[in-house]
């Protein structure tokens, strides 16, 4: 997995009923864009996050910005 700065990460539930969260990426710790990631989601939590299969990276254009 690699992300940017910017880019979302959309974490699906994972049991019946959980919604989906999106989360922003605010910060890549690990090396050419790979996990841990900082990330901010949608009610303003930030955490550190090592995304498993459950994610996707949405990649962010400039354009999207």
């Amino acid at each position: 997995m690699h992300a940017s700065v910017g880019d979302r990460l959309l974490v699906h539930g994972r049991i019946v009923g959980q919604q989906d969260r999106t989360a922003e990426v605010i910060e890549v710790l690990g090396e050419n864009g790979t996990p841990p990631y900082r990330v901010r989601f949608e009610d303003g939590h930030e955490t550190l996050m090592s995304p498993g299969p459950d994610t996707v990276v949405r990649h962010v254009t400039p354009a999207e910005e």
